[in-house]
């Protein structure tokens, strides 16, 4: 897999393996509108990469008229012309890029002393950017007709300029405030990728200052559809990086009902609606609200499959890894990891090899923990091990330190389990280290570094009893603020009473599962 990301690190050959078929077929017509375009070096170099499986640049040279020295400016033009004909083929499904078009056209009519005719077409993008809620490009439109009307005679109403002024403002105000929310909400989001919920009573002083700073004083009914989008996005991470998973639950719920309240924005804004019902599935999941989650699930994939969301490269990848997560996630709410693998784990990895390389390191870091996860509760340890070393392995150590930290914790407990303990002493140094690193040294870590440590001074009839003193301390922590994160990332619980009564992770999962909802 690290091979075929390697040979696709050449922007060109990546643009050409993600057109689909319909956008190969629309760019060859494109480059054969005109009938000398047939001989353009550029159209045989995306005729022998459309039928490369791997980038190799000595088969171009070998099997194309282009030499060595060619072969860069005849790149470039390809990228261009093929970036061109996806303009042209995608600009009826993006209002902003239709509005574009209109404000390049009403630039050219202005250059030529058209002014009428380059305000008509703008007075045309101006409708779309409002009905759209393009305010950015609105503020552009209007501020392309203030310069027209100010220098040039128009025949226009003298009222013009004052509406024109009076529109400008209040855009301006709109996008300050709509620009603050989206910031806090960016702001928030960052601060969670780096290091996961809130560990302690200063990350919480911190988070809150930080929100309460950013947030100001409005009236809901006033604010338009990104306003309250970029507000509940900014509440949803607020509450969810301090593990507040109620709160969440009701803003992210509040999120995805603003989609349903504006059912043509689910296709111009599909990644906010797809980020709104992950969001509300993660907040059921972490409350056990297991028949709520089903139902929410099945609900979020016949959108997927009745096409309510509109789908491309960037949302296809979303879809991917919410909709594996989600179903990875419902294994583990019934205590059926080794049904997850056998219907899960062929499709995922099926469809993963496809996108991995357009993939962020984030979402395959939390894909990995997931499966990882998986083949932990089905009792397989060596593939839990070999998905933790991949986070392990992992050289960006600002990102998701919590999910680093935890990879290290349960691949000491699947060595232990899969009998891989010799060097289980430097294991455990390593691990502790790691956490005194990301500053992410607390008592239930610290209970269980100092468990697997002191575990080689009892003789093996002493084990269970080590066990069940384990259980007993960490139980306590379960529901304290900050200690019971541990928890969210591994079910230490269920692996200690598993140990205790001589069964599999999986069956002390299921029982508590089929007790609570059978």
């Amino acid at each position: 897999m690290s091979n075929y990301k390697k040979n696709c690190l050449d922007h060109l050959f990546l643009l050409v393996k993600t057109l689909s078929k319909s956008e190969k077929r629309n760019f060859i017509i494109y480059v054969n509108r005109i009938k000398k375009n047939q001989n353009y070096k550029y159209l045989e170099l995306f005729e022998i990469i459309n039928k490369m499986d791997n980038y190799n640049e000595k088969k171009i040279l070998d099997k194309t008229t282009i030499s060595k020295k060619q072969l860069s400016n005849v790149k470039s033009n390809l990228y261009k012309q093929i970036l061109i004909s996806l303009k042209i083929q995608h600009t009826k499904n993006n209002y902003d890029i239709k509005i574009r078009e209109y404000i390049d056209f009403s630039k050219i009519l202005y250059n030529k002393g058209l002014y009428i005719q380059s305000l008509k077409l703008l007075e045309k993008a101006k409708i779309i950017a409002k009905y759209y809620e393009y305010n950015t490009i609105l503020l552009e439109i209007i501020e392309f007709e203030k310069m027209i009307e100010s220098q040039h005679i128009t025949r226009s109403i003298c009222s013009k300029s004052r509406e024109l002024s009076t529109d400008s403002k209040e855009l301006i105000n709109k996008i300050k405030y709509t620009n603050t929310l989206s910031n806090l909400s960016l702001e928030l989001y960052g601060l969670y990728l780096k290091v996961g919920y809130v560990r302690n009573e200063k990350d919480k002083i911190f988070i809150e200052t930080y929100f309460r700073a950013n947030i100001t004083v409005f009236n809901i009914d006033n604010l338009c559809f990104y306003e309250k989008l970029f507000l509940y996005q900014a509440k949803v991470w607020y509450y969810y990086i301090q593990q507040n998973f109620i709160m969440c639950y009701k803003i992210s719920y509040k999120w995805v009902k603003l989609f349903h309240n504006y059912k043509k924005k689910k296709k111009l804004n599909s990644i906010s609606y797809l980020k709104g019902y992950h969001y509300l599935l993660d907040s059921l999941f972490y409350l056990n609200h297991y028949y709520e989650f089903s139902s929410t699930l099945k609900q979020f994939e016949k959108e997927i499959k009745n096409n309510k969301i509109l789908t491309n490269e960037n949302t296809y990848i979303l879809i991917f890894i919410y909709t594996y997560t989600n179903r990875i996630n419902k294994h583990y709410m019934e205590g059926t990891f080794s049904k997850g693998i056998k219907t899960v784990i062929p499709s995922l990895f099926d469809k993963f090899k496809k996108i991995y390389n357009r993939m962020d390191h984030h979402y395959i870091m939390i894909l990995y923990y997931k499966i990882a996860c998986l083949y932990f509760g089905s009792g397989d340890n060596k593939n839990t091990i070999l998905y933790l070393l991949k986070i392990i392995e992992n050289k960006k150590k600002d990102l998701r330190q919590d999910l680093q930290c935890f990879a290290r914790l349960l691949h000491l407990i699947a060595c232990y389990e899969s009998g891989l303990d010799e060097n289980l002493d430097q294991k455990i140094k390593s691990t502790y280290k790691f956490f005194i690193q990301m500053d992410d040294w607390y008592i239930v870590q610290k209970e269980i570094i100092l468990f697997f440590k002191n575990l080689g001074k009892f003789y093996p009839n002493q084990i269970k009893e080590q066990f069940k003193k384990l259980r007993d301390k960490l139980i306590k922590y379960n529901n304290h603020p900050y200690e019971k994160r541990t928890f969210l990332y591994l079910d230490i619980i269920s692996w200690l009473s598993a140990k205790i009564e001589n069964k599999s992770v999986e069956s002390i999962v299921r029982e508590r599962f089929l007790n609570k909802f059978k």
